[in-house]
């Protein structure tokens, strides 16, 4: 059963990941089957997630690839609340292409099966992944903001014709979203580290390599928010510090894995 839902929303995303790239090249039809693609596909992994954990007695996506899976959907769900709009399409193209890579990754590792049991079961380690997860995707989706931010821009100073074929946000409407998006998944990143806080001084022990990289994250964002709102980062200087701050948590996602998956 898993995998007749696996593959469906493996081709959907491919389809919409195809689809964003026809769009950026001649907009219209295109853009419209992305879209359709996307939403197929994230319908269809919600059913395979449903399942997943309606058939596991502990945490369903207790592996490094479960946690992958998990991971994707979030992305395209966060991506979902604006990238069904037309102006939005172009942001297809940084989310993607990613998620159809990391699902079938996630596919390879087993994290699209359903398993009976978990042995991840403590509560204080679903709370802490749990919330490191759904901050993750925001941050993800902020630095895709950006990125198409810095691309949009370098549209406009080279006066590029195909500017005014292609549909895309205002560049100041990009950079409030990016700002918008971290001032969401920062506080959910800020609940992760406190759990995982208490959780080392429940047991004594130190600092592990998530928890030092998942620190510098939230640094790094937090002082990105504290510069926007107090002295007015904006702009080019304000995409670079999230897409510096996505470098982390690329960073932590590969930390995931060796700290609480191995």
């Amino acid at each position: 059963m898993a995998e007749l839902l696996f593959w469906p929303a493996l081709l959907a995303y491919g389809e919409a990941a195809v689809a964003y790239f026809g769009e950026a090249r001649r907009p219209g039809t295109a853009g419209r089957l992305a879209t359709w693609g996307v939403r197929i596909g994230w319908l269809v992994q919600t059913a395979l997630l449903a399942l997943q954990a309606a058939r596991s007695d502990g945490f369903p996506w207790s592996t490094w690839a479960g946690s992958l899976n998990l991971f994707v959907w979030l992305v395209v769900g966060a991506y979902l609340i604006w990238g069904c709009q037309a102006r939005y399409r172009l942001l297809g193209l940084t989310v993607l292409p990613l998620a159809a890579v990391l699902l079938a990754l996630a596919h390879a590792g087993g994290g699209t099966d359903v398993h009976g049991s978990s042995p991840y079961s403590n509560l204080f380690l679903v709370l802490r992944v749990g919330l490191v997860l759904v901050a993750f995707p925001g941050f993800t989706l902020a630095a895709a903001l950006s990125a198409l931010y810095l691309w949009q821009e370098r549209r406009l100073k080279r006066r590029e014709t195909s500017i005014l074929r292609v549909r895309a946000p205002g560049l100041a409407r990009l950079d409030e979203l990016a700002a918008q998006t971290i001032l969401v998944a920062l506080p959910a990143l800020t609940l992760g580290i406190a759990v995982g806080i208490a959780r080392l001084r429940e047991r004594g022990g130190g600092l592990d390599a998530l928890m030092v990289v998942t620190l510098l994250t939230w640094l790094v964002y937090g002082c990105y928010l504290v510069l926007r709102y107090s002295r007015g980062l904006r702009g080019r200087r304000a995409a670079y510090v999230v897409l510096l701050g996505f470098l982390l948590v690329a960073v932590a996602r590969l930390a995931l894995p060796v700290t609480h998956f191995s």
